[in-house]
């Protein structure tokens, strides 16, 4: 494992070398609201929020140190092996860091129950979810009724967004009826007069 790492690593200076300049690194346009439909936009935001606490270094990348000190903080510690194994589970690019797509795809495996519960990635993305063992009902509660209102609210906008709809649909439908009943004021001044 080691031995592959440093070839790699020798290998990338050698084109380096060779070449006189830097390699680029490839970059691609990645959303991960189509890429990943199955997650609310505010579970994103939570994760790109959770994803840039840690990524200390601000270069949009969780190094294997960075994703130390995250496991650390989650309270579940990893080992040096143990979390280059969770780097490569997901590393799509194999550049060795975790980008946010990758980062993601954590969680996408983890919904689609792709991932082992005693894995580093498994432990990760279950350490972000609610836990009635160690919330205590009263957590979990607070929990689910925090789930309730903010669906409630999304309810109370969509029905103030039909009661606009409705209010303007009248309003053009008044409208409609005022401008006929004018036509047919102005139509009886339109016709000749009879004397």
């Amino acid at each position: 494992m080691a031995d592959d790492e440093l070839s790699a690593i020798l290998q990338r200076r050698q084109t380096i070398n060779e070449n006189g300049d830097e390699i680029k690194p490839r970059y691609k346009v990645f959303n991960p609201y189509t890429e990943f439909p199955e997650f609310s936009r505010k579970e994103i935001k939570d994760f790109e929020k959770t994803f840039k606490k840690y990524d200390i270094g601000n270069d949009g990348y969780l190094d294997l140190k960075e994703l130390k000190l995250m496991m650390e903080k989650l309270g579940a510690p990893q080992t040096h092996l143990a979390l280059k194994e969770m780097i490569a589970e997901v590393d799509e690019d194999k550049d060795d860091f975790i980008n946010f797509r990758e980062f993601m795809l954590i969680y996408h495996k983890a919904r689609q129950g792709e991932l082992d519960a005693d894995s580093g990635l498994g432990q990760l993305a279950s350490l972000t979810e609610i836990d009635v063992d160690k919330a205590g009902v009263g957590g979990a509660k607070n929990f689910f009724e925090a789930k309730i209102e903010k669906l409630s609210r999304g309810k109370k906008f969509e029905d103030e967004i039909k009661q606009e709809q409705e209010k303007k649909k009248q309003e053009h439908e008044d409208q409609k009826q005022r401008k006929q009943m004018f036509k047919e004021k102005a139509a009886l001044f339109e016709q000749p007069a009879i004397y």
